[in-house]
């Protein structure tokens, strides 16, 4: 089965909240691509709409938008992009990524809150008591 560690970036408060998710609910992520709408109740954030923006795999490899499927691929980056930061003008690399599509080779998966629910999502993952005992 896999398991996958989601990174929930939550553009409301500026968070980013990482958790792991295994078995049934790790399911509803195999096999969707980057830019895709998932339920947020897989994690515990229930009335959430999340939206995959990317992930690596276990060696750390990127994913890219721009290649179908879930295989690796190398392609020629001549511009900033996905895991590669141009220095000079001009200048290009050959990268190994993997493609958009989730599959059990990945590990890592970042989301991004498309639409928030009525509650926080300190409050849904109970993070909240946390900080503000830390104030105290």
């Amino acid at each position: 089965m896999p398991s996958f560690n989601v990174v929930v970036g939550d553009p409301e408060s500026g968070l980013a909240h990482q958790l792991e998710v295994d078995g049934q609910d790790a399911n509803r992520f195999v096999g969707k691509t980057i830019g895709d709408e998932v339920d947020g109740g897989a994690l515990g954030l229930d009335g959430y709409t999340l939206e995959i923006t990317g992930g690596s795999d276990e060696a750390g490899r990127p994913m890219s938008g721009d290649v179908a499927g879930p295989n690796l691929k190398e392609v020629l980056m001549k511009e900033d992009g996905v895991g590669y930061n141009q220095d000079r003008d001009g200048k290009r690399k050959r990268l190994t990524v993997r493609g958009s599509e989730i599959s059990d080779a990945v590990v890592q998966i970042n989301v991004t809150v498309a639409e928030a629910g009525e509650e926080s999502v300190e409050s849904l993952l109970g993070l909240e008591d946390d900080e503000d005992e830390a104030d105290e």
